[in-house]
């Protein structure tokens, strides 16, 4: 027997009296500022990229449940095929660029797309946030959306079809904040002393020779002095070109010359302690732990268990921001095929330590049980 709902009523316009209402792009151009922004310190810092990068794929994967058993075969193979832009497929590869999007910009916005006529889902679109803007509806709790063409915009004729998800909106804002808000700072410090450590490697690393003739107050040799000096120029400049091709050619010279490194009195600026402060603001954000990104900092073992324990509870933050999303693709599918039953998302466990540990306790209380047990046993 299948389960089977008509469809709710349309809800009635509610109006909310503490807010003035939002109007549409009244923040717009701080978020396009912003978004340019938040992209380019991703591009320019790899640590950031990276850490980005794990958090999408330490999300994990999931599965929809039909409470109608008969549509759930149909559901998991739209879920396995649904076409996700020019070149992706499947929901999961929708919900990882979904979710790098909702990280560094703070939104994400994406579209079902059905075909002409409306019959079915021909499959998922993620958009670009600095190409949608969006406003409150003729009801509080009802959303429009715009596309923007240049200095002009266009409501976009059906709403129910977008998903849009901001993180962690200020009070009475609509856009979300991105997880590098605040980090641009501490990435132009950190890029400025990279450049400064690859220019000073440029002027002392690439060793530079000082070769100087000193000559004597022999009149005579003070008078080819100038002479003297152009030829040993000449047989240094051609000892280092023999060197740059793999020849050892030894440099012979008369008087007194004294050859020295250029800068080899100086000491290279210690720049470990900055750059790693600069990286733990950083990565504080993130909530990545260093381990996971390849930084070898000291750490304790049961600090490394509080650490992951955090990034697991930042996880399903994020997947519960994600399960609304998932849960409207799911649902449209099976109400385009006649099914409104209810769907359920299950995650997968993200930290196998948990399991393991809550299996190694389930262990220890069995033997305990089975110790009692022998002790009673063997009293009776």
């Amino acid at each position: 027997m299948q389960l089977r709902r008509k469809k709710p009523p349309k809800e009635a316009v509610s109006i909310v009296q503490s807010t003035q209402g939002y109007a549409a792009g009244q923040d717009l151009p701080v978020q396009l500022y912003a978004y340019e922004l938040f992209e380019k310190v991703r591009r320019t810092v790899p640590i950031v990229d990276g850490a980005i990068s794990k958090l999408v794929r330490l999300i994990g994967s999931f599965s929809v449940e039909c409470a109608d058993a008969s549509m759930q075969a149909q559901l998991d193979r739209f879920l396995r095929e649904v076409p996700v832009g020019l070149t992706g497929q499947s929901v999961y590869s929708f919900v990882d660029s979904y979710l790098d999007s909702l990280l560094v910009c703070g939104n994400a916005v994406g579209e079902i797309v059905l075909d002409r006529r409306g019959r079915y889902v021909a499959g998922l679109w993620n958009g670009r946030v600095r190409d949608v803007e969006v406003c409150a509806g003729t009801g509080a709790m009802q959303r429009q959306y715009y596309l923007r063409q240049g200095e002009n915009r266009v409501l976009l004729p059906h709403p129910e079809r977008i998903l849009f998800s901001a993180l962690k909106p200020p009070d009475g804002g609509v856009y979300g904040v991105s997880v590098l808000q605040g980090v641009p700072v501490f990435a132009e410090i950190l890029l400025r002393l990279y450049e400064c450590i690859g220019q000073n490697f440029d002027r002392a690393g690439n060793v530079r020779y000082a070769v100087t003739y000193k000559p004597s107050d022999d009149p005579a040799e003070l008078a080819y002095a100038g002479e003297r000096a152009r030829q040993i120029a000449k047989e240094w400049a051609d000892g280092m070109r023999a060197a740059k091709c793999g020849e050892v050619r030894d440099f012979v010279a008369v008087g007194d010359v004294d050859i020295k490194v250029i800068g080899a009195e100086n000491v290279m600026p210690e720049t470990e302690i900055p750059v790693r402060q600069l990286l733990e603001q950083m990565l504080s954000k993130l909530s990545i732990p260093p381990f996971l990104l390849g930084l070898n900092w000291s750490s304790t073992e049961r600090m490394s268990v509080q650490q992951a324990d955090i990034l697991t509870s930042e996880l399903e933050y994020y997947r519960r921001i994600l399960e609304p999303v998932i849960r409207r693709i799911a649902q449209m599918f099976l109400q385009l095929n006649g099914c409104y039953a209810d769907v359920e998302i299950v995650w997968d466990t993200i930290n196998l330590q948990d399991e393991t540990e809550l299996a190694q306790a389930r262990l220890h209380h069995a033997q305990a049980e089975e110790i009692e047990q022998g002790l009673a046993d063997a009293g009776e």
